[in-house]
């Protein structure tokens, strides 16, 4: 008796059961099916290595494309190295160059377990840029740590400090019983009198701005302003809807409605795929290391800064 439609409706793939996805396939559940997603993607993802090797077993390609990538891919993309070595056992190919030309194998070699696979001659290895750029990452999110950052609004500024971003924002220092009360429940007081609070740090490569409890530094006015002669990485960790990026260069928003800590794009650019690899999960690494911040702990994004300033009146929406 088969489990209703495909096969896998139900399926906790989190629970990794082994015999329950062996049941199911026993009973005729598709291990080709694409509704929700490959199974043998999705078992790479957060199944365990026994449902992994059942399913690879099943598959007439264990290297079967969805989005642009391997099943051997979303299992290096989400640190689930026993997934990884099981494909690789099954037949999967750690060397299949996938989205921006990236292998798996070739990528893993940027993460935590660079030895996960059997290299096959120098061609595979990392260039000096992307090996730099691996150990930056690697640093970069140690010291920010396990940090709680959803509804934290961040500005990352290149080659300018706090002094100059305050100049350029034309903020004013914010001082006095009130900033007390607000920086001890910023929620209790009208988004009116919070909004315009932000801090600024300065840290190696530029600075930070950041509102713990808002989105004000990563509007276009805000990052507009920073930006000019420069580039700057906006940031907000929308409670409601995840992440939300923004790019200025030069004064002008050139991009936007981006998802900095998620996977990358079958279109990204190599330079992106490996960014979106080593900060995959820490937005805030993202935006930092975009804008060339090379940040030495979390104080400037979680506080308390360097300064506290109030945004003069203006509507910031607009750039």
């Amino acid at each position: 008796m088969r489990h209703g439609g495909d096969g896998w409706t139900g399926v906790d793939w989190t629970r990794r059961d082994h015999d329950d996805i062996r049941r199911r396939l026993d009973r005729g559940a598709d291990p080709e099916s694409r509704r929700g997603g490959l199974p043998l993607h999705r078992a790479a993802c957060i199944g365990s290595p026994e449902v992994v090797t059942e399913l690879a077993r099943r598959v007439a390609d264990v290297d079967a494309l969805e989005n642009g990538t391997t099943a051997l891919w979303e299992a290096v993309l989400s640190d689930r190295p026993e997934n990884a070595r099981a494909l690789e056992a099954a037949g999967a190919d750690p060397w299949r160059p996938l989205i921006g030309g990236w292998s798996p194998g070739r990528l893993s070699l940027a993460g935590p377990q660079p030895d996960l696979f059997a290299t096959r001659g120098g061609e595979h290895g990392l260039s000096e840029a992307e090996r730099v750029a691996a150990e930056e990452g690697g640093r970069l999110v140690a010291a920010l740590g396990d940090i709680y950052y959803e509804g934290t609004g961040l500005a990352c500024g290149a080659g300018i400090d706090a002094a100059e971003a305050i100049r350029r924002l034309e903020a004013a220092p914010a001082d006095g019983e009130g900033l007390e009360g607000l920086l001890d429940d910023p929620y209790a007081y009208d988004t009116d009198e919070s909004a315009r609070i932000v801090g600024v740090t300065t840290v190696p490569g530029g600075c930070v701005v950041t509102q713990p409890w808002g989105y004000a530094p990563s509007t276009p006015g805000v990052l507009s302003r920073l930006s000019s002669g420069t580039v700057c990485y906006g940031l907000y960790s929308n409670p409601k809807s995840g992440n939300q990026g923004r790019v200025a260069r030069d004064g002008n928003i050139e991009g936007w409605d981006l998802h900095p800590g998620g996977a990358p794009g079958r279109d990204d650019t190599p330079e992106h795929v490996l960014a979106s690899y080593l900060y995959r999960r820490t937005a805030v690494g993202f935006a930092c290391a975009y804008a060339g911040l090379r940040l030495t702990g979390a104080r400037p994004v979680v506080g308390p800064p360097d300064a506290w300033v109030v945004l003069p009146p203006r509507d910031y929406w607009e750039h």
